[in-house]
């Protein structure tokens, strides 16, 4: 693919922002940052190995929607980590998760969903792990 070039339009008005997403490596797999403005919203690719899970968590601040593109997953919800829903999730299946709500999602396939969510200041630390089987428990770690 080759890299986009801004065409030296001098049209009126703001200017377009034409950039790669940067890709960040988890343990689980990666996820792809496409939109992330402080303050407003963030858009996630994110891609999980089949067997790998995301940590049990929550967030203080931040409020999630995230929807199943390609693949399977079983994902876990609820007000506590000890009062859980489980559900099977397919392409096209969506959930919004409000700040507080404890959630999991674990690949049954490779899985690939989008993410969309506020990007109040410090969203990329409002994260709290409640498990986490790669060691990351307790931290906002990447």
């Amino acid at each position: 693919m080759s890299p986009a070039h801004n065409n030296g339009s001098s049209a009126p008005g703001p200017a377009a922002d034409v950039y790669q997403a940067p890709r960040q490596d988890k343990p689980w797999g990666h996820e792809v940052i496409f939109a992330g403005l402080d303050g407003k919203y963030v858009g996630k690719i994110i891609h999980v190995t089949a067997g790998h899970a995301l940590s049990l968590q929550y967030h203080r601040q931040k409020e999630e929607t995230i929807s199943v593109l390609s693949g399977a997953a079983l994902i876990e919800h609820g007000p506590s980590a000890e009062n859980l829903d489980s559900q099977h999730f397919g392409p096209g299946d969506t959930i919004h998760l409000p700040p507080g709500a404890v959630h999991r999602i674990t690949a049954i396939t490779d899985l690939t969903f989008a993410e969309a969510s506020t990007a109040d200041p410090g969203w990329r630390e409002d994260v709290v792990r409640l498990e986490d089987k790669y060691g990351r428990t307790g931290t906002s770690a990447p």
